[in-house]
């Protein structure tokens, strides 16, 4: 994302991006901010703009051709096209003989490196992935935020935040507007605050829940199931996601048994930090083995699931039955 700020701050532009990435809330925000630096204030004559898998190839390609009026560049946004999942050979061909009057952005979550287009663009021009930022980049980024509207908190608040609500950038900061709401009229965010109106995400409840097994308590972990049910969670996704929790649990106690510190842990798994440290200790009351066996309980749990020999949620209660024995 450097080179791409540099790009846009310095307005020395690529002929072709490629903004791809899990993270929404930066791809939207990058494909903005192209826009804004290429084209002047009001220009809609030289901008197009094309969404989905219907998109033309060969409208495009015309249009690109067309020299801008007035202007030093045509600005051509396509997004979510599918263009880098399946072949577009004629879309790889052309980018790389691109007039240099036309700048090309292409917007998708999901690509194939493998790709022609894929080795095209980025070949010929930038590729910028966005990925969900580092635990100190999310730090610093929500007290930012919060400061741009009188508002302070410590950081292991910040952190107390972070594991309650969905990590996805956008939802933080829809998050983040309910607490600056919440809090009008004074000046620091505290935890109760944020207890009181943050949304919990159903990955928080599934640690609660997975809590509530290695506690060996079946009606609190039974309360806590009907809950995401009642939220109108579907039980193969609870299954899922509880198998994804266990296999955290396994990772963090196998490492930890080795001595590694939640920092390297943290490298090693590609998780937050916060994230290995709220586990560690949730990880230490299984054994290795035990972890390793919900972890294919589970799998076969889903398996019965999808091959028609368990309702889904039986499924669910057997794990939660098993696990509280």
């Amino acid at each position: 994302m450097r080179t791409l700020n540099e790009h846009i701050k310095n307005r020395t532009f690529k002929n072709v991006y490629l903004i791809y990435g899990p993270e929404d809330y930066l791809r939207r925000q990058y494909r903005d901010k192209l826009k804004d630096a290429v084209l002047p204030e009001g220009d809609t004559v030289n901008y197009n703009y094309y969404e989905g898998k219907g998109t033309n190839v060969d409208e495009v390609i015309e249009l690109a051709q067309t020299m801008p009026f007035f202007a030093p560049h045509r600005l051509i946004i396509m997004e979510n096209t599918g263009f880098f999942a399946t072949s577009s050979d004629k879309m790889a061909a052309f980018v790389k003989s691109i007039p240099e009057t036309t700048i090309l952005v292409f917007v998708e979550e999901n690509v194939d490196r493998r790709n022609k287009l894929f080795k095209a663009v980025t070949q010929t021009g930038y590729g910028a992935n966005m990925e969900s930022p580092s635990q100190d980049t999310l730090v610093q980024w929500i007290g930012g935020i919060l400061k741009q509207n009188g508002r302070k908190i410590t950081k292991n608040d910040v952190i107390t935040f972070l594991s309650l609500v969905s990590l996805d950038m956008e939802n933080i900061r829809q998050e983040l507007e309910k607490l600056v709401c919440y809090t009008m009229g004074r000046d620091v965010v505290t935890e109760a605050d944020i207890k009181a109106v943050c949304s919990v995400h159903t990955e928080s409840r599934i640690f609660d829940m997975i809590g509530a097994v290695a506690g060996k308590n079946k009606r609190q972990a039974l309360a806590l199931y009907n809950d995401l049910q009642t939220l109108r969670e579907p039980p193969l996704r609870i299954l899922y996601l509880m198998s994804r929790q266990f296999n955290t649990l396994l990772q963090i106690r196998e490492l930890s048994g080795q001595g590694f510190p939640n920092h390297i842990i943290a490298q090693r798994t590609g998780m937050k930090e916060f994230v290995v440290k709220k586990n560690s200790g949730l990880a230490r009351r299984f054994s290795v083995e035990e972890l390793r066996q919900a972890v294919e309980f589970c799998a076969q749990m889903e398996e019965d699931v999808k091959t028609g020999k368990l309702p889904d949620q039986i499924a669910v209660e057997l794990v939660i039955y098993k696990y509280t024995a």
